[in-house]
């Protein structure tokens, strides 16, 4: 099944975003209620940090493919389940970059102070803490094992995918295999139990919840390769941090990985570049210049390119419907963004 014509595929990300998001703008207005009802608490610190966090916005991918493969599945069920588990979903990834941030030594998140370098590590672990467990309290209310499982199993593989960059961080040489274990465990997996569980609160067959799963699973693989892009060629005020910030937190990306294949001699810079923590202009053009004759952006440009198209092959499972279209413009939109 075909569901984008040429012209839609021509859509600019900013068209694709309305598009996606105005299809379920009542949805996600909400979703921010109740994102800011569950981050209500009577601890006064807890109640300024959370407010600090929400404010921050982001894009709500992530709440928006719960929504929409509800609603692609054919689920028009109870909308207060479907708000609680976008809401949870969204929790569980702020949660997540909080304690990004304090791993990575972030300064800047979504051009904001982020949390641990305004308020120090102490409180931004605590509340990164707090969120986890606020998200998992109000998954219970659904009275569901088998989303609980997605959620504990989830969470489990994204502190794996931490854990197994810590042992990476500094080194030139990761592999392919490596670094693509890591997309899945940290950024991936997030996606796809986005998209199951929108499957599973729809009440679709298994047919259906596996293709979901397996469309966020490529989304979410498109989405941080797309990332990876951007760390080299957005303006930093559009990316809300430092151009080049991965290789200056010890963190080589699938565009390093490429190129030290084309010329293993770039190793020993991104080594300095690590070790010192500079990455100065000097050495950012001739690490640009180097991968523009390799053609590296290119071919990451077409892998991401590759793992979009596959999402949209995974949503044959779904009849055609506004949903399911809002659905196969996602891939487009996450790559074609520009922050």
């Amino acid at each position: 099944m075909q569901f984008f014509t040429a012209a839609k595929k021509e859509l600019l990300p900013t068209d694709a975003a309305r598009r996606i998001f105005g299809l379920i703008r009542e949805e996600m207005s909400l979703v921010e209620v109740e994102f800011e009802r569950q981050v209500d608490s009577n601890v006064q610190v807890i109640n300024y940090l959370g407010d600090y966090l929400r404010s921050s916005g982001g894009k709500r991918v992530r709440p928006a493919l719960v929504v929409l493969a509800t609603y692609g599945a054919g689920g028009t069920g109870n909308s207060e389940s479907v708000l609680r588990l976008a809401t949870v979903m969204e929790m569980l990834h702020t949660a997540t970059l909080v304690h990004d941030d304090i791993i990575d030594n972030a300064g800047l998140r979504r051009n904001r102070t982020s949390i641990n370098a305004r308020f120090g590590n102490q409180t931004a672990v605590l509340m990164g803490d707090w969120l986890y467990m606020s998200a998992f309290e109000a998954s219970l209310k659904q009275r569901s094992l088998e989303i609980l499982d997605i959620l504990t199993r989830l969470t489990r593989k994204m502190t794996e995918g931490e854990l197994i960059q810590l042992t990476m961080i500094g080194k030139a040489d990761i592999s392919e295999d490596e670094y693509f274990d890591i997309v899945r465990r940290k950024t991936a997996y997030l996606f796809a139990a986005c998209c199951e569980i929108g499957a599973i609160l729809a009440r679709a067959d298994l047919k259906t919840q596996t293709g979901l799963s397996d469309f966020g699973l490529n989304l979410g693989i498109a989405f941080q390769l797309a990332d990876d892009l951007l760390d080299f060629t957005a303006d930093e005020s559009a990316i809300g941090k430092a151009a080049g910030a991965d290789l200056l937190e010890g963190k080589v990306t699938l565009p390093l990985i490429l190129l030290q294949k084309r010329d293993p001699e770039v190793a020993g810079m991104l080594r300095t570049v690590m070790l010192e923590g500079v990455f100065d202009e000097g050495t950012k053009a001739v690490v640009a210049g180097k991968m523009k004759a390799y053609g590296v952006l290119e071919e990451v440009r077409d892998r991401a390119g590759k793992f979009a198209e596959q999402a949209r092959k995974n949503l044959e499972v779904l009849p055609v419907s506004e949903y399911s279209l809002a659905l196969d413009a996602i891939p487009s939109y996450v790559i074609e963004r520009n922050s």
